[in-house]
């Protein structure tokens, strides 16, 4: 329907309702998932619609930049000694937009992870004073709310505490939908006191791809990084301020209606709908879990974290890794890989809209077959070697 409608919703101008409805649903949303009210567009800040996470991590982090440098971090031979922090374990979108940014591989500190792979905020307070003690300025810090790999997270109070003076950004793009069901918005907690937060309804909301949702606490320095207004884009309600031109919230000029798929899932849904799904989801993960956990050849590398298990075989890296390739090359499957404290883990997630525990439990016992499958061939090849040898 976007596609046919064809808005163009770069500025209000252009498509009053593309912007209208954009402000709306980023407020419904700010209310069903209990986000801070310095978020809502009533206040001095307010939410736009991304792409992806990547570019909300690049938004906030320009802004940022010019926040601190006074508007001045574009200019040439302004002073080049800022420097960003965020997790080891964080999306590799925040080196990317460290370096677009021009902040670069090395002013951006990979601050190391605690045992349950979430970030040390120790180390990131001893990170940020030690590169103050060196003449450097600390400017931003980027939370993960669920990584990538294990879904850990990241604890926002402490961050904030050890980061003080920096803008914090914290990036809940896979779990951030769980807050829909207020007894998972725990993994919020200290967000009021951020800078900036983003989630993708396209991953766990049922939403089409592509939509990130991103709100600011403070408006006016992310329009201040991104906004230039030559003539042929200024218009009436902008100039006096009584229209959001989300052209100014992002990094292209144009975009599409993407607000008009995201209203039909919240219309479709409501928050007792998605709730629901978030819960079944979360249960269905658990009876995964202890399924890991109750088979002898495999084991959960970290605690079960909202949707997402991930575990590794008994018999090493190298077995896990042919498992998870046969079970993906079988079609019937797909799973993803990542490595955790350098073990070779395996990831499954559950989040399907249509997902039920048959389905859960049917690629559980193909896991369990196929390993036990591909056992046996290593044990007949290794037979025959010995055989051949002898």
């Amino acid at each position: 329907m976007s596609a046919g409608l064809g808005q163009q919703g770069m500025s209000w101008k252009t498509s009053p309702a593309t912007t209208e409805l954009e402000t709306l649903v980023m407020d419904w949303l700010v209310d069903m998932m209990g986000l801070p009210r310095s978020f809502h567009s009533s206040t001095n800040g307010g939410g736009v619609i991304q792409d992806t996470a990547s570019s909300a991590t690049l938004c906030a982090l320009l802004a940022a930049r010019e926040r601190v440098t006074g508007g001045v971090g574009n200019r040439s031979g302004a002073p080049n000694t800022l420097v960003a922090y965020t997790s080891d374990q964080a999306h590799s979108s925040v080196q990317k937009s460290a370096r677009i940014a021009g902040i670069g591989d090395d002013r951006l500190r990979l601050i190391p992870s605690n045992e349950s792979f979430a970030m040390d905020a120790n180390a990131l307070q001893a990170a940020i004073q030690k590169d103050r003690d060196d003449g450097l300025t600390p400017f931003f810090v980027s939370a993960t709310v669920g990584t990538t790999s294990s879904m850990a997270m990241d604890p926002i109070l402490s961050i904030i505490d050890a980061a003080e003076g920096c803008w914090i950004h914290v990036d809940a793009a896979m779990a951030g939908t769980a807050a829909m069901c207020e007894e998972f918005r725990w993994i919020h907690e200290g967000l009021e006191r951020a800078d900036s937060y983003c989630f993708n309804p396209h991953k766990w909301m049922f939403t089409n791809f592509d939509c990130d949702c991103f709100w600011v606490k403070d408006k006016t320095a992310l329009v201040g990084a991104l906004s230039i207004l030559p003539e042929y884009l200024r218009t009436a309600e902008h100039l006096s301020g009584a229209a959001i031109d989300y052209r100014d919230w992002q990094i292209p000029l144009g975009r599409r209606l993407r607000a008009l798929k995201l209203w039909f899932v919240l219309r479709h849904y409501g928050q007792e709908g998605l709730a629901f799904h978030i819960r079944e989801h979360v249960r269905l993960t658990e009876h995964l879990a202890q399924r890991i956990g109750d088979d002898l050849d495999f084991h959960l590398v970290v605690p079960r974290t909202l949707n997402l298990v991930c575990f590794t075989h008994q018999r090493g890296d190298e077995f896990t890794e042919q498992l998870m390739e046969r079970l993906n090359a079988s079609g019937s499957i797909y799973l993803s890989h990542t490595r955790l404290a350098g073990t070779y883990t395996i990831r499954m997630c559950v989040g399907g809209r249509d997902m039920q525990q048959r389905h859960v439990d049917a690629a559980w016992d193909q896991v369990v077959n196929t390993a036990r499958e591909l056992s046996e061939e290593l044990a007949n090849a290794s037979r025959s070697a010995s055989e051949i040898r002898a």
